[in-house]
């Protein structure tokens, strides 16, 4: 993907780099940092430019043939540059944990019992399909492990993933060194939402006051539960010490949302309609000095969605379920934005996406048509503006207007109901 800069802007101005949900899919990488100012990649290294921050908003693996290449190299680059690179913790990336104990006896109790009986192969291609949302992750790492030569067995692949949660194991190795929550200057990253039962809760502790300072916590509190599951550790009842992290990236039983998780939260409705926080929520967090939540997660159409009221912002960046290939790339500084992707828009056409945004910036992006509830998500190379909305099954509606289709209509926040 190769794009214009924002025009009489210069995405070098904006050092903080942010990319998310590649979920094992090698393209997206590689197109994030083709004409990247801040990101590089040669060959399996990337390298982050002196002054520039990288940050990976998480789930790297999954859904595509590339999952452990993925890992290792942001892990390489976290190694070499871990002043410059942060590694937030995605569900995709998290869930994996319960391998170890449900490959080894220890199924879920709605594990049905012909699966508890069958093989390994058989009882992970389960795990992946009807609880961990990973349909073809089996078949994915298959083929990953047949490029590196010799034959591949069913056997393998499910020793493949345990090794990885082993001792020195890749996975393992990249959990440790992730976060839950980052903060530079006045923008919070988080893998999937802030709300108000998870802003300032942190698991086994409660409430801390200060956003700083429950971000401190909670990301204490990870690194703790991954030394519970490096150790082994048990509770006196005989529960896995670090069962409560694999709750935390989870829904909340029946939901597809967990307010209570910045991991497993949505900033969108039911069907991924993406939606501001509650105005109480924002005043707390621009109290704290934060004035713009990045979050990736939910599915938000082929180029980020970023929604604007007053002095915050939320940009919505997942690069999964697009009608695009490659990914999107979103850079920031304190006072401004700039916005790089493609949209397939409905009538066929394929369209370039690129604006810098400033920071309380009282133009139509980031607002929604009151009438109809489309986000108007940005201009287009064309001129025209381009209109969003969500639909069910992951489906989306991407059309574009000319600004004249918009002078009278009503613009206001886009909020969604999340409960």
């Amino acid at each position: 993907m190769t794009t214009k800069s924002p025009r009489g802007t210069s995405r070098s101005d904006h050092p903080v780099a942010y990319l998310t949900d590649v979920e094992g899919i090698w393209e997206k990488l590689t197109s994030f940092c083709q004409d990247n100012p801040h990101v590089s990649l040669e060959g399996e290294r990337l390298e982050v430019r002196p002054g520039s921050t990288f940050v990976f908003g998480g789930d790297a693996i999954d859904r595509g043939p590339d999952g452990r290449r993925v890992v290792r190299t942001l892990l390489e680059a976290w190694r070499r540059q871990p002043s410059q690179v942060v590694l937030l913790a995605g569900n995709r990336d998290i869930n994996k944990l319960r391998l170890v104990r449900e490959l080894r006896g220890h199924p879920l109790a709605r594990t049905p019992a012909e699966m508890r009986e069958a093989p390994r192969p058989v009882l992970l291609r389960w795990i992946f399909e009807n609880s961990m949302g990973a349909r073809g992750a089996f078949e994915f790492r298959q083929e990953e492990l047949e490029r590196s030569g010799g034959p591949v067995s069913e056997e393998d692949v499910v020793d493949s993933f345990l090794e990885d949660l082993g001792p020195g194991g890749l996975l393992r190795d990249y959990l440790t060194a992730c976060q839950l929550v980052h903060r530079i200057g006045n923008t919070l990253f988080v893998h999937g939402g802030v709300h108000e039962d998870s802003l300032g809760m942190v698991p086994a502790r409660g409430r801390v006051e200060g956003v700083d300072a429950w971000g401190e916590a909670l990301n204490g509190w990870y690194r703790e539960q991954l030394r519970a599951f490096a150790e082994g550790r048990f509770e006196p009842g005989g529960t896995p010490a670090w069962e409560p992290v694999i709750a935390y990236q989870a829904p909340t039983p029946g939901k597809r949302i967990n307010t209570a998780s910045v991991v497993y939260g949505r900033m969108a409705d039911e069907v991924n309609h993406p939606g501001l926080p509650s105005r109480a929520l924002i005043e707390t967090l621009t109290r704290s000095g934060i004035h713009r939540l990045v979050v990736g997660h939910t599915p938000s159409g082929d180029c980020p969605s970023v929604l604007r009221e007053e002095d915050f912002e939320l940009i919505l960046a997942d690069n999964s379920y697009g009608r695009v290939e490659g990914a999107s790339r979103v850079f920031l500084r304190e006072d401004s934005v700039c916005v790089e992707g493609r949209a397939k828009l409905d009538d066929g056409r394929l369209e370039q996406v690129c604006f810098q945004l400033e920071l309380g910036d009282t133009g139509p992006i980031g607002r929604q048509l009151r009438d109809t509830g489309q986000l108007v998500k940005g201009p287009l190379e064309s001129g025209d503006w381009l209109l969003f909305r969500a639909l069910p099954r992951y489906s989306m509606e991407q059309l574009s207007v000319a600004p004249s289709a918009l002078e009278g209509r009503g613009l206001g926040p886009a909020r969604a109901n999340t409960t």
